[in-house]
């Protein structure tokens, strides 16, 4: 009798990185106030890159005939004490406030990680070095230390960056010298180090992408706190200097016509809540999302 080949079909093994992430989309999508806040923050971005091309007024032209008109539908956000137009000034801000938010946080996050990871890996007198430096600038208030090292460096957006970025530093390096202790205390970590991989190998490719999960969260939340820093730091005449339609500029401003013309500063501090809401309650629900504990 002739053979008859039976063909099974070939399934392929499903990429657990792939499914583990869907697992945190599926929790992400049921945390309601999280996806607001991420729309929001998607939102945000979005405006930033095209708004600036669509606003109807230049941000820094001054009309001295029509200052601090209120709410109208030619100035939507009304004018303030130069005749500018509000609604114009915080479009082209929602970019800036964006773009100290994100590079402070990278620069705090590289900077913190690398300092955390070395600390939790190899330990002993490199961990005591590192983490009393740490120890040192938790000691300082955050605002007060970016203020005290913007006030060295000198006013503008990128001191302003800088600042930021070193008082976020040690949250980074605490947080993942936490996570690195645990890991390295894994068996795989032994095996691979056993194997005779190097150091570096080990940190960069077994270490790090498994305490990546705190390292997002963090910087989610970071987010809110530089942008909230920074424009403290404006308000305060430290940070983006004028014309720059920078929302903590835009509040210090307004703060002098707050009977006359409320909306001035109303705007300004209205833009700077919700960006700062929207932040924290994304990364609320990203950290719920990425905890171990609510793994089925």
């Amino acid at each position: 009798m002739p053979e008859t080949t039976v063909n099974y079909p070939v399934t392929t093994p499903p990429n657990p990185r792939v499914e583990s992430f869907k697992n945190v989309l599926k929790r992400l999508k049921k945390n309601k106030a999280a996806v607001v806040g991420g729309f929001l923050i998607l939102f945000f971005v979005v405006v930033s890159i095209i708004g600036p091309f669509f606003t109807p007024f230049d941000p820094s032209e001054q009309n001295h005939v029509n200052k601090l008109a209120g709410p109208s539908a030619e100035h939507w956000f009304g004018t303030d004490h130069h005749g500018r137009d509000i609604f114009s000034r915080i479009i082209h801000g929602m970019s800036i406030t964006l773009y100290i938010g994100f590079f402070s946080v990278l620069i705090g996050a590289v900077i913190g990680v690398l300092f955390g990871i070395v600390s939790g890996y190899f330990g002993g007198k490199m961990d005591a070095i590192i983490m009393r430096i740490m120890d040192v600038l938790l000691a300082f208030p955050g605002i007060l230390l970016a203020l005290g090292i913007v006030s060295v460096l000198g006013g503008s957006l990128n001191n302003v960056i800088i600042s930021v970025g070193i008082f976020s530093v040690p949250a980074f390096a605490r947080i993942v010298r936490g996570s690195t202790l645990s890991v390295r205390k894994l068996e795989y970590i032994d095996a691979v180090r056993a194997l005779g991989a190097s150091h570096f190998r080990i940190i960069f490719r077994h270490v790090l992408p498994n305490v990546m999960s705190p390292i997002i969260v963090q910087a989610t939340l970071r987010m809110a706190t530089a942008v909230l820093t920074a424009s403290g730091l404006s308000f305060l005449g430290l940070g983006a200097q004028p014309p720059t339609p920078e929302w903590g500029a835009m509040l210090s401003d307004g703060r002098n016509y707050m009977w006359d013309a409320g909306h001035v500063a109303f705007f300004p501090g209205i833009a700077i809540v919700v960006v700062v809401l929207a932040f924290n309650i994304f990364g609320d629900g990203l950290r719920d999302a990425l905890d171990p504990k609510m793994k089925s």
